[in-house]
C-alpha cells in the first residue's frame, strides 16, 4: 500500500504522496462525490490538527492561523478572494522560511485547506502534505500505522461533513451555493483516467 511512498523516500522527494498514491484512492473517490461546500467544511476542519501541531512548535508565527480564519470568512461571503489569497500564499511562505520540512509541510497542508474554498482540487493538498509531515515525524519504519490512522480520520470526517454540512444552515458565499458546477477534482480524475487509457 505504501510502496510509492517508500520509493519517494528513497529518492529523497519532498512530497511523498500524490493523486496516484494507492493509499489515497478510496478517499479521492469520496472527495470526487462531494459538493464544494462539503469539501470546504472538511478541509477547514481537518486543518485544525496540523495547525495545532505547527503552533506547538512555532507559537509566535500566526500566518497559518490567519490563513484558515480568512478563508473561513471568504467561504461565508464576508471577504473577497484577494484578501484570502494573500493569506494562503503567506501560509505557504512560512514553509520556505522556517527551514523545517516536517512543519513546513504542515503549513502547505493548511494553505491547501484554505485554498479549497477557491477550487476543489486543493482539498487533496491537505492530506498530501500532512501525510508527508507524518512520514517525516515517524521515519521510514514507523510511518504506516499513523498514516493509515490519519487516512481513516480524513475519510470519517468527510462522511461526517457529507451528512451535516447543509444541516448547519451556515452563511455561504454565492459561488459556493451553486451546485450545478461540477466537482473539479472529479473532472481532473476523469481527465487523468482518459490519458492513462489512451496510453495503454
Amino acid at each position: 500500500m505504501f510502496s510509492d511512498v517508500e520509493t519517494k523516500l528513497k529518492n529523497k522527494n519532498k512530497i511523498l504522496f500524490s493523486r496516484d498514491s494507492q493509499c489515497l484512492q478510496e478517499l479521492i473517490k469520496r472527495i470526487q462525490q462531494q459538493n464544494h461546500r462539503i469539501l470546504v467544511m472538511w478541509a477547514l476542519d481537518c486543518a485544525k490538527r496540523p495547525l495545532e501541531q505547527f503552533e506547538a512548535k512555532y507559537p509566535d508565527e500566526h500566518r497559518p492561523r490567519t490563513c484558515l480564519e480568512l478563508c473561513e470568512a471568504w467561504a461565508r461571503g464576508k471577504i473577497k478572494m484577494p484578501v484570502a489569497k494573500r493569506a494562503i500564499l503567506d501560509s505557504h511562505a512560512v514553509a520556505k522560511e522556517i527551514n523545517d520540512n516536517e512543519h513546513g509541510d504542515l503549513c502547505h497542508a493548511i494553505g491547501h485547506a484554505g485554498a479549497t474554498v477557491h477550487v476543489e482540487t486543493h482539498a487533496l493538498g491537505l492530506p498530501i502534505y500532512e501525510l508527508s509531515a507524518i512520514v517525516l515525524k515517524y521515519g521510514k519504519d514507523k510511518f504506516p500505522t499513523p498514516v493509515s490512522e490519519k487516512i481513516n480520520y480524513y475519510y470519517n470526517r468527510l462522511l461526517y461533513w457529507q451528512e451535516n454540512t447543509d444541516k448547519l444552515e451556515l452563511d455561504w458565499a454565492a459561488f459556493l451555493l451553486d451546485d450545478t458546477r461540477p466537482n473539479k477534482e472529479k473532472l481532473l480524475g476523469d481527465k487523468l483516467r482518459l490519458k492513462q487509457s489512451q496510453r495503454s
